[in-house]
Order: C-alpha cells, then sequence, then structure tokens
C-alpha cells in the first residue's frame, strides 16, 4: 500500500470537513445561506470564523503537498521517506486546523511550519 499517495486525497478531503464545521457553527439566529455561502462564511465569528480560515489555507497547503509528494516519487525516493513525510504532513495539518479553532495561535503556528517542512523536504529528497 502506498501510504503517502493515499494521504493526497485525506489531504484533499480536509478543508471540505472545515467548511462543514464552519458551516455547523454559524448561530441560530442567522441560518447559513447557500446564495451567498461565502458572503455568509465571512460575516462568521469565533470559532467557525477560524474554522473557515483553517479551511481556507488549508487549500492553500494542498499543491505544495501534492507537488511534494509527485516529485518524491516520480525522484523514486525510498517509499518509507515518502511515506513517513506524508503522515507528518496529514498530522501536523490536523493539529494545525484544531488549534486554529481553539484559537492557540502559537501552536497553531508551529504547526504550519512543521507541516511545511513535510512537502519541502520531499522536494528536496527529490533532487
Amino acid at each position: 500500500m502506498n501510504i503517502a499517495f493515499l494521504c493526497v486525497p485525506i489531504a484533499c478531503v480536509m478543508p471540505l470537513l472545515l467548511t462543514v464545521i464552519a458551516k455547523r457553527g454559524g448561530s441560530a439566529d442567522k441560518p447559513y445561506d447557500n446564495r451567498e455561502p461565502r458572503v455568509w462564511l465571512s460575516n462568521l465569528s469565533g470559532w467557525p470564523r477560524r474554522a473557515n480560515a483553517a479551511q481556507q489555507n488549508s487549500w492553500e497547503a494542498l499543491p505544495i503537498f501534492i507537488a511534494g509528494v509527485l516529485m518524491a516519487a516520480h525522484a523514486g525516493v525510498a517509499q518509507a521517506t515518502l511515506d513517513f513525510w506524508a503522515v507528518w504532513f496529514i498530522v501536523a495539518r490536523v493539529l494545525y486546523a484544531a488549534f486554529y479553532i481553539a484559537n492557540r495561535s502559537s501552536l497553531r503556528s508551529l504547526m504550519w511550519t512543521l507541516a511545511l517542512a513535510a512537502p519541502v523536504r520531499l522536494m528536496i529528497a527529490a533532487i
């Protein structure tokens, strides 16, 4: 089983799950508006707003992760190395989102940095 390749769709689903979390956190007096979802999401506050921000950042992190996995796989980087860094990325991104929603900014920034290290490390290994 190619664990690193399995991590790619997991990373693709993560922002979608964060969107659901953000939408579920809306208030009863302002129910979700599917006619203008981006406007509705931008008007959230508190942890739902942070969940939406984590969702947006998850989309931004996705291309570099996919590129790192594909570059390393194409270059023949050892599967154990590829799998390790791919799982590292997923774990760090899950913790990033949790710390973002919980408003733990220092831990969130640490997890963002640790997550970014994974695709960068894979790209370096591919060179």
